[in-house]
């Protein structure tokens, strides 16, 4: 790891934008519950022309297991569950990412590929030596990467081509593509990592292993916790609590965001149901 002054505040301004010296203080407005959910894990909002709507993923069982009993469900941005079983034969499907017309899950050692217009599986990657692939984030050039929180690894598909991007990445998870950077959750830590694999600490500190990582603009984030945890993370490494929902057992696991609303989407795991917030800064 570098350090910021290494890395230098020109390169933070190029890569993450600017944010302001004065700190908004971020809260939260409910805005629906969607329930009747088998286990959804992550949600990616998908927005096309006039084709708008949210994929969830479910696990519908154990985490790790192979049983064909995952799938992708469809609801609308306003909650309604629209296709409940979207796409099925999956095992514990988790991160999802777009790409032309393509949505790639991670299914916890493949990557299931489904054309988004047939919703049909397309084929699946199967990732060597991956044990718990877990988030997917995607350039803008259709290069993928996907988390291995259990071998501690980021790999990378470009081209048709599978490696292993990046190595030692303590209980990987959460990624997030920032022009030509990687954002990084590994456990209770959050990276930025450039062109050239270098990584600078963004923030440090999480009551629990991260998750799930938007960037909501301005060089700041939303960062989850699964264990029912939600941070405002500021460029300079500031983390407001939003939501810490442990006590009730109500996950925060691997959310969505749709900047055009400024809507953050909660999968609550345990509780089949997924939560939507209003984030409003002042």
């Amino acid at each position: 790891m570098i350090s910021l002054k290494t890395l230098g505040l020109s390169f933070l301004l190029s890569s993450l934008f600017v944010t302001s010296l004065a700190h908004a203080q971020p809260t939260l407005e409910k805005l629906w519950l969607a329930e009747g959910l088998n286990i959804p894990e992550s949600v990616l909002v998908y927005r096309n022309g006039k084709t708008n709507f949210l994929f969830v993923s479910q696990i519908n069982g154990d985490a790790s297991t192979v049983d064909g009993n995952g799938s992708i469900a469809r609801l609308t941005l306003d909650g309604e569950v629209d296709e409940p079983n979207w796409v099925t034969g999956l095992n514990a499907p988790k991160g999802m990412g777009v790409f032309e017309g393509k949505l790639y899950v991670s299914d916890i050692n493949e990557i299931v590929v489904i054309d988004i217009k047939s919703a049909q599986i397309e084929k699946r990657l199967v990732v060597p030596g991956a044990v718990f692939l877990n988030d997917i984030a995607i350039d803008a050039k259709g290069t993928l990467y996907v988390s291995d929180t259990r071998t501690n690894k980021v790999h990378r598909y470009e081209k048709g081509l599978l490696d292993d991007y990046l190595v030692k990445v303590e209980s990987a998870n959460g990624l997030k593509v920032i022009g030509p950077n990687l954002v990084v959750g590994a456990g209770t830590h959050l990276y930025l990592v450039d062109k050239s694999k270098n990584r600078l600490q963004i923030a440090a500190g999480f009551a629990q292993g991260i998750d799930g990582i938007e960037s909501i603009g301005k060089g700041d984030f939303l960062v989850s916790c699964w264990a029912g945890l939600l941070y405002y993370v500021h460029l300079n490494g500031k983390m407001d609590l939003l939501i810490d929902s442990q006590k009730e057992g109500i996950n925060t696991a691997d959310i969505g965001f749709d900047s055009q609303t400024q809507t953050v989407f909660v999968p609550n795991f345990a509780k089949n149901s997924v939560t939507a917030y209003k984030v409003v800064t002042n």
